[in-house]
Protein backbone atom coordinates (compact mmCIF):
# COMPACT_ATOMS: atom_id res chain seq x y z
CA UNK A 1 0.00 0.00 0.00
CA UNK A 2 1.06 3.56 -0.66
CA UNK A 3 2.26 5.40 2.45
CA UNK A 4 2.52 9.13 3.26
CA UNK A 5 3.03 11.21 0.14
CA UNK A 6 5.45 14.14 0.34
CA UNK A 7 7.28 13.84 -3.00
CA UNK A 8 5.69 12.79 -6.32
CA UNK A 9 7.18 12.39 -9.78
CA UNK A 10 5.06 12.45 -12.96
CA UNK A 11 6.87 11.02 -16.00
CA UNK A 12 5.97 12.12 -19.53
CA UNK A 13 8.94 11.76 -21.86
CA UNK A 14 7.31 12.59 -25.18
CA UNK A 15 6.21 15.65 -27.19
CA UNK A 16 5.08 19.07 -25.94
CA UNK A 17 1.39 18.26 -26.36
CA UNK A 18 1.77 15.05 -24.38
CA UNK A 19 3.42 16.98 -21.53
CA UNK A 20 0.59 19.53 -21.49
CA UNK A 21 -2.01 16.75 -21.41
CA UNK A 22 -0.26 15.26 -18.38
CA UNK A 23 -0.75 18.45 -16.33
CA UNK A 24 -4.22 17.35 -15.16
CA UNK A 25 -2.43 14.50 -13.36
CA UNK A 26 -0.19 17.00 -11.57
CA UNK A 27 -3.18 19.23 -10.73
CA UNK A 28 -5.21 16.31 -9.36
CA UNK A 29 -2.27 15.23 -7.20
CA UNK A 30 -1.62 18.77 -5.93
CA UNK A 31 -5.24 19.26 -4.89
CA UNK A 32 -5.19 15.93 -3.04
CA UNK A 33 -1.73 16.43 -1.52
CA UNK A 34 -1.41 20.24 -1.24
CA UNK A 35 1.79 20.08 0.83
CA UNK A 36 3.53 17.56 -1.43
CA UNK A 37 6.23 18.51 -3.92
CA UNK A 38 5.07 17.49 -7.41
CA UNK A 39 7.89 17.13 -9.97
CA UNK A 40 7.87 16.13 -13.64
CA UNK A 41 10.38 14.32 -15.84
CA UNK A 42 10.17 15.29 -19.52
CA UNK A 43 12.29 15.34 -22.66
CA UNK A 44 14.65 18.26 -23.21
CA UNK A 45 12.92 20.89 -25.32
CA UNK A 46 9.42 20.24 -23.95
CA UNK A 47 9.77 21.83 -20.51
CA UNK A 48 8.69 25.34 -21.54
CA UNK A 49 5.03 24.32 -21.55
CA UNK A 50 5.18 23.63 -17.79
CA UNK A 51 7.85 26.17 -16.76
CA UNK A 52 5.26 28.48 -15.13
CA UNK A 53 2.95 25.73 -13.86
CA UNK A 54 2.17 26.47 -10.18
CA UNK A 55 1.54 22.79 -9.39
CA UNK A 56 5.06 21.68 -10.34
CA UNK A 57 8.05 22.25 -8.08
CA UNK A 58 10.87 20.86 -10.21
CA UNK A 59 11.22 19.79 -13.82
CA UNK A 60 13.76 17.08 -14.64
CA UNK A 61 14.82 16.82 -18.28
CA UNK A 62 16.46 14.04 -20.23
CA UNK A 63 17.59 13.92 -23.85
CA UNK A 64 15.61 11.75 -26.25
CA UNK A 65 18.85 9.88 -26.91
CA UNK A 66 21.05 10.48 -23.86
CA UNK A 67 24.62 9.33 -23.67
CA UNK A 68 25.16 6.32 -21.39
CA UNK A 69 27.00 8.52 -18.90
CA UNK A 70 24.27 11.16 -18.80
CA UNK A 71 21.60 8.49 -18.44
CA UNK A 72 23.45 6.86 -15.57
CA UNK A 73 23.74 10.21 -13.78
CA UNK A 74 20.01 10.80 -14.13
CA UNK A 75 19.13 7.35 -12.79
CA UNK A 76 21.45 7.82 -9.79
CA UNK A 77 19.87 11.20 -9.06
CA UNK A 78 16.35 9.78 -9.23
CA UNK A 79 16.97 6.60 -7.26
CA UNK A 80 14.10 6.21 -4.76
CA UNK A 81 13.74 9.98 -4.32
CA UNK A 82 9.94 9.84 -4.50
CA UNK A 83 7.15 8.40 -2.40
CA UNK A 84 5.09 8.02 -5.57
CA UNK A 85 6.05 7.90 -9.25
CA UNK A 86 3.54 7.83 -12.10
CA UNK A 87 4.29 7.13 -15.76
CA UNK A 88 1.60 8.24 -18.20
CA UNK A 89 3.34 6.35 -21.02
CA UNK A 90 3.49 2.62 -21.68
CA UNK A 91 7.05 2.58 -23.04
CA UNK A 92 10.13 0.88 -21.65
CA UNK A 93 12.03 3.98 -20.56
CA UNK A 94 9.23 5.81 -18.71
CA UNK A 95 8.33 2.60 -16.88
CA UNK A 96 11.99 2.13 -15.92
CA UNK A 97 12.14 5.74 -14.69
CA UNK A 98 9.09 5.13 -12.48
CA UNK A 99 10.71 2.01 -11.00
CA UNK A 100 13.97 3.85 -10.35
CA UNK A 101 12.39 6.95 -8.84
CA UNK A 102 9.42 5.77 -6.83
CA UNK A 103 8.96 3.71 -3.72
CA UNK A 104 5.42 3.19 -5.01
CA UNK A 105 4.97 3.06 -8.79
CA UNK A 106 1.91 3.43 -11.01
CA UNK A 107 1.85 3.37 -14.80
CA UNK A 108 0.00 2.61 -18.00
CA UNK A 109 0.99 -0.54 -19.88
CA UNK A 110 -0.10 -2.57 -22.85
CA UNK A 111 -1.94 -5.69 -21.73
CA UNK A 112 0.25 -7.99 -23.84
CA UNK A 113 2.70 -10.78 -23.14
CA UNK A 114 5.72 -8.62 -24.04
CA UNK A 115 5.00 -6.26 -21.14
CA UNK A 116 5.30 -8.89 -18.42
CA UNK A 117 8.61 -7.54 -17.15
CA UNK A 118 7.28 -3.96 -16.95
CA UNK A 119 4.34 -5.12 -14.88
CA UNK A 120 6.83 -6.47 -12.35
CA UNK A 121 8.38 -2.99 -12.01
CA UNK A 122 5.09 -1.36 -11.02
CA UNK A 123 2.94 -1.69 -7.94
CA UNK A 124 -0.20 -0.81 -9.90
CA UNK A 125 -0.87 -0.48 -13.60
CA UNK A 126 -3.78 0.33 -15.89
CA UNK A 127 -4.26 -1.03 -19.45
CA UNK A 128 -3.24 1.45 -22.15
CA UNK A 129 -5.76 2.18 -24.91
CA UNK A 130 -4.41 4.04 -27.94
CA UNK A 131 -7.60 4.33 -29.99
CA UNK A 132 -10.85 4.68 -28.04
CA UNK A 133 -9.82 6.73 -24.97
CA UNK A 134 -8.85 10.39 -24.79
CA UNK A 135 -5.26 10.99 -23.70
CA UNK A 136 -6.38 13.02 -20.67
CA UNK A 137 -8.86 10.33 -19.61
CA UNK A 138 -6.15 7.70 -20.05
CA UNK A 139 -3.70 9.68 -17.92
CA UNK A 140 -6.21 10.32 -15.18
CA UNK A 141 -6.93 6.63 -14.73
CA UNK A 142 -3.61 6.57 -12.89
CA UNK A 143 -4.90 8.86 -10.16
CA UNK A 144 -8.30 7.21 -10.05
CA UNK A 145 -6.77 3.85 -9.10
CA UNK A 146 -5.21 5.70 -6.15
CA UNK A 147 -8.61 7.00 -5.05
CA UNK A 148 -7.81 10.57 -6.14
CA UNK A 149 -10.48 12.83 -7.63
CA UNK A 150 -9.48 13.55 -11.27
CA UNK A 151 -9.44 17.13 -12.59
CA UNK A 152 -9.35 17.18 -16.37
CA UNK A 153 -8.60 20.66 -17.74
CA UNK A 154 -4.91 21.08 -18.75
CA UNK A 155 -3.03 23.76 -16.84
CA UNK A 156 -1.71 26.68 -18.91
CA UNK A 157 0.15 29.24 -16.81
CA UNK A 158 2.34 32.31 -17.23
CA UNK A 159 4.24 34.77 -15.07
CA UNK A 160 4.24 38.56 -14.80
CA UNK A 161 7.24 38.81 -17.11
CA UNK A 162 5.34 36.93 -19.81
CA UNK A 163 2.45 39.39 -19.59
CA UNK A 164 4.82 42.35 -19.79
CA UNK A 165 6.63 40.85 -22.77
CA UNK A 166 3.43 40.31 -24.75
CA UNK A 167 2.11 43.77 -23.92
CA UNK A 168 5.41 45.30 -25.04
CA UNK A 169 5.29 43.49 -28.39
CA UNK A 170 1.71 44.62 -28.98
CA UNK A 171 1.87 48.09 -27.41
CA UNK A 172 0.65 49.79 -30.59
CA UNK A 173 -2.31 47.46 -31.10
CA UNK A 174 -5.83 48.31 -30.01
CA UNK A 175 -9.07 46.37 -30.07
CA UNK A 176 -9.89 42.66 -30.25
CA UNK A 177 -7.72 40.19 -32.12
CA UNK A 178 -7.68 36.67 -33.50
CA UNK A 179 -4.77 34.25 -33.16
CA UNK A 180 -3.98 32.02 -36.15
CA UNK A 181 -1.46 29.28 -35.38
CA UNK A 182 -0.74 28.49 -38.98
CA UNK A 183 2.35 26.28 -38.81
CA UNK A 184 2.26 22.95 -36.96
CA UNK A 185 5.53 21.15 -36.39
CA UNK A 186 4.72 18.40 -38.89
CA UNK A 187 3.53 19.01 -42.48
CA UNK A 188 0.88 16.27 -42.34
CA UNK A 189 -1.14 18.52 -40.00
CA UNK A 190 -0.89 21.62 -42.24
CA UNK A 191 -3.67 23.53 -43.92
CA UNK A 192 -2.90 25.73 -46.96
CA UNK A 193 -1.35 29.19 -47.23
CA UNK A 194 -4.26 30.24 -49.46
CA UNK A 195 -6.75 29.08 -46.83
CA UNK A 196 -5.04 30.99 -44.03
CA UNK A 197 -4.88 34.14 -46.17
CA UNK A 198 -8.60 33.94 -47.02
CA UNK A 199 -9.48 33.38 -43.36
CA UNK A 200 -7.17 36.12 -42.12
CA UNK A 201 -8.53 38.60 -44.65
CA UNK A 202 -12.09 37.81 -43.56
CA UNK A 203 -11.21 38.29 -39.89
CA UNK A 204 -9.57 41.64 -40.65
CA UNK A 205 -12.70 42.70 -42.55
CA UNK A 206 -14.66 41.97 -39.34
CA UNK A 207 -12.54 44.54 -37.49
CA UNK A 208 -10.10 42.16 -35.77
CA UNK A 209 -6.35 42.34 -35.77
CA UNK A 210 -4.85 39.04 -36.93
CA UNK A 211 -1.87 37.69 -34.98
CA UNK A 212 0.12 34.94 -36.67
CA UNK A 213 1.93 32.46 -34.42
CA UNK A 214 4.17 29.51 -35.15
CA UNK A 215 7.34 27.77 -34.07
CA UNK A 216 10.90 29.04 -34.28
CA UNK A 217 12.19 26.46 -36.78
CA UNK A 218 13.28 28.08 -40.06
CA UNK A 219 10.67 26.19 -42.09
CA UNK A 220 7.87 27.25 -39.74
CA UNK A 221 8.96 30.87 -39.72
CA UNK A 222 9.17 30.90 -43.52
CA UNK A 223 5.63 29.50 -43.75
CA UNK A 224 4.34 32.15 -41.35
CA UNK A 225 6.11 34.90 -43.28
CA UNK A 226 4.49 33.66 -46.49
CA UNK A 227 1.03 33.93 -44.91
CA UNK A 228 1.86 37.30 -43.37
CA UNK A 229 3.13 38.71 -46.64
CA UNK A 230 -0.21 38.06 -48.35
CA UNK A 231 -2.43 39.57 -45.67
CA UNK A 232 -3.67 43.17 -45.81
CA UNK A 233 -3.42 45.67 -42.97
CA UNK A 234 -3.87 44.84 -39.27
CA UNK A 235 -1.77 41.70 -39.10
CA UNK A 236 1.15 40.93 -36.79
CA UNK A 237 3.63 38.06 -37.11
CA UNK A 238 4.84 36.71 -33.72
CA UNK A 239 6.14 33.36 -35.04
CA UNK A 240 9.14 32.25 -32.99
CA UNK A 241 8.99 35.33 -30.75
CA UNK A 242 7.03 33.96 -27.79
CA UNK A 243 7.74 31.25 -25.26
CA UNK A 244 4.83 28.96 -24.47
CA UNK A 245 3.85 30.68 -21.18
CA UNK A 246 3.67 34.06 -22.96
CA UNK A 247 1.73 32.43 -25.78
CA UNK A 248 -0.72 31.09 -23.20
CA UNK A 249 -1.39 34.65 -22.00
CA UNK A 250 -1.81 35.85 -25.58
CA UNK A 251 -4.34 33.08 -26.26
CA UNK A 252 -6.30 33.85 -23.09
CA UNK A 253 -7.08 37.37 -24.35
CA UNK A 254 -8.00 36.46 -27.93
CA UNK A 255 -11.49 36.89 -29.34
CA UNK A 256 -11.02 33.68 -31.32
CA UNK A 257 -8.31 31.14 -32.07
CA UNK A 258 -7.93 29.01 -35.19
CA UNK A 259 -5.24 26.33 -35.49
CA UNK A 260 -4.54 22.75 -36.45
CA UNK A 261 -3.82 19.64 -34.37
CA UNK A 262 -1.01 21.05 -32.21
CA UNK A 263 -0.13 21.64 -28.57
CA UNK A 264 -1.08 25.30 -29.04
CA UNK A 265 -4.65 24.30 -29.89
CA UNK A 266 -4.79 22.36 -26.61
CA UNK A 267 -3.58 25.51 -24.84
CA UNK A 268 -6.25 27.70 -26.45
CA UNK A 269 -8.96 25.24 -25.48
CA UNK A 270 -7.68 25.01 -21.90
CA UNK A 271 -7.72 28.79 -21.28
CA UNK A 272 -11.32 29.03 -22.50
CA UNK A 273 -10.77 30.91 -25.77
CA UNK A 274 -13.37 30.25 -28.50
CA UNK A 275 -11.37 27.90 -30.71
CA UNK A 276 -11.67 26.36 -34.16
CA UNK A 277 -9.33 23.40 -34.56
CA UNK A 278 -8.71 21.79 -37.95
CA UNK A 279 -8.39 18.01 -37.80
CA UNK A 280 -7.32 15.73 -40.63
CA UNK A 281 -5.84 12.24 -40.19
CA UNK A 282 -5.55 12.41 -36.39
CA UNK A 283 -7.98 10.63 -34.08
CA UNK A 284 -10.29 13.20 -32.41
CA UNK A 285 -11.36 10.72 -29.74
CA UNK A 286 -7.79 10.55 -28.47
CA UNK A 287 -6.34 13.94 -29.44
CA UNK A 288 -9.20 16.44 -29.71
CA UNK A 289 -8.50 19.54 -27.56
CA UNK A 290 -10.16 19.22 -24.17
CA UNK A 291 -12.71 22.06 -23.74
CA UNK A 292 -12.21 24.20 -20.66
CA UNK A 293 -13.97 22.75 -17.61
CA UNK A 294 -15.36 19.78 -19.54
CA UNK A 295 -16.09 17.15 -16.88
CA UNK A 296 -13.83 14.15 -16.49
CA UNK A 297 -15.48 10.88 -17.34
CA UNK A 298 -14.80 7.70 -19.23
CA UNK A 299 -16.07 9.12 -22.51
CA UNK A 300 -14.08 11.48 -24.76
CA UNK A 301 -15.56 14.89 -25.56
CA UNK A 302 -15.23 13.90 -29.23
CA UNK A 303 -16.57 11.33 -31.67
CA UNK A 304 -14.41 9.69 -34.32
CA UNK A 305 -16.03 11.32 -37.35
CA UNK A 306 -17.60 14.64 -38.17
CA UNK A 307 -17.37 18.32 -37.39
CA UNK A 308 -18.55 18.86 -33.81
CA UNK A 309 -18.54 21.37 -30.97
CA UNK A 310 -18.11 21.02 -27.23
CA UNK A 311 -18.02 24.11 -25.02
CA UNK A 312 -15.46 26.61 -26.30
CA UNK A 313 -14.05 24.29 -28.99
CA UNK A 314 -15.31 23.60 -32.50
CA UNK A 315 -13.47 20.66 -34.06
CA UNK A 316 -13.62 21.03 -37.84
CA UNK A 317 -12.78 17.74 -39.50
CA UNK A 318 -11.53 17.41 -43.06
CA UNK A 319 -13.78 15.60 -45.50
CA UNK A 320 -13.42 12.16 -47.05
CA UNK A 321 -14.41 8.58 -46.37
CA UNK A 322 -10.86 7.87 -45.17
CA UNK A 323 -10.99 10.50 -42.42
CA UNK A 324 -9.59 9.92 -39.89
CA UNK A 325 -7.05 7.45 -41.24
CA UNK A 326 -4.80 7.62 -38.12
CA UNK A 327 -1.76 7.88 -40.44
CA UNK A 328 0.90 10.58 -40.66
CA UNK A 329 -0.20 12.08 -43.95
CA UNK A 330 -1.19 10.52 -47.26
CA UNK A 331 2.44 9.49 -47.80
CA UNK A 332 2.46 7.76 -44.38
CA UNK A 333 5.32 9.87 -43.00
CA UNK A 334 5.40 13.11 -41.00
CA UNK A 335 6.67 15.21 -43.91
CA UNK A 336 3.85 14.23 -46.26
CA UNK A 337 0.68 16.30 -46.68
CA UNK A 338 -2.90 15.22 -45.91
CA UNK A 339 -5.42 15.64 -48.72
CA UNK A 340 -8.28 16.03 -46.24
CA UNK A 341 -6.67 19.24 -44.96
CA UNK A 342 -5.22 20.42 -48.26
CA UNK A 343 -8.70 20.30 -49.81
CA UNK A 344 -10.53 21.83 -46.83
CA UNK A 345 -12.36 24.91 -48.23
CA UNK A 346 -11.65 28.27 -46.62
CA UNK A 347 -15.39 28.95 -46.61
CA UNK A 348 -15.91 26.10 -44.13
CA UNK A 349 -13.29 27.52 -41.75
CA UNK A 350 -14.69 31.04 -42.09
CA UNK A 351 -18.19 29.79 -41.22
CA UNK A 352 -16.76 28.01 -38.16
CA UNK A 353 -14.89 31.15 -37.06
CA UNK A 354 -18.07 33.22 -37.52
CA UNK A 355 -20.05 30.85 -35.29
CA UNK A 356 -17.40 30.91 -32.54
CA UNK A 357 -17.10 34.70 -32.63
CA UNK A 358 -20.84 34.94 -32.02
CA UNK A 359 -20.69 32.63 -28.98
CA UNK A 360 -21.28 33.90 -25.47
CA UNK A 361 -19.33 31.61 -23.18
CA UNK A 362 -20.25 31.43 -19.48
CA UNK A 363 -17.78 33.26 -17.27
CA UNK A 364 -15.84 34.85 -20.14
CA UNK A 365 -15.85 38.62 -20.56
CA UNK A 366 -15.84 40.16 -24.01
CA UNK A 367 -12.10 40.54 -24.80
CA UNK A 368 -11.07 44.15 -25.43
CA UNK A 369 -7.37 44.17 -26.17
CA UNK A 370 -4.12 42.83 -24.80
CA UNK A 371 -3.48 46.17 -23.07
CA UNK A 372 -6.90 47.29 -21.84
CA UNK A 373 -7.82 43.95 -20.35
CA UNK A 374 -8.89 40.41 -21.11
CA UNK A 375 -10.24 37.30 -19.42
Amino acid sequence: MIGPVAHVLVICTRRIGDVLLATPVARSLKVTYPKAAIDMLVFEGTQDVISANPDIDRVWTVAERPTPAAHARLLRSLWRQYDLALSVLAGDRPTLYAWVAGRYRVGTLLADNKSWWKRRLLNTWVPFDNRHTHTITMNLRLVKVLGIQPLATPVVAWKAGDVEGVQSLLSSMAGPYAVLHVSPKFPYKMWTVEGWVALGTWLIDQGLTVIITGGSAPSERAYCEDVMGRLPRRAINLAGRLGLPALGYLLSCAAVYIGTDTAVSHMAAAVGTPSVVLFGPSNPVKWGPWPKDFPCGEHSPWKTKGTQRQGNVLLLQGQGDCVPCYAEGCGRHINSLSDCLQHLPAAFVIDAARSMLSMKLPGRREPLSIISGCV
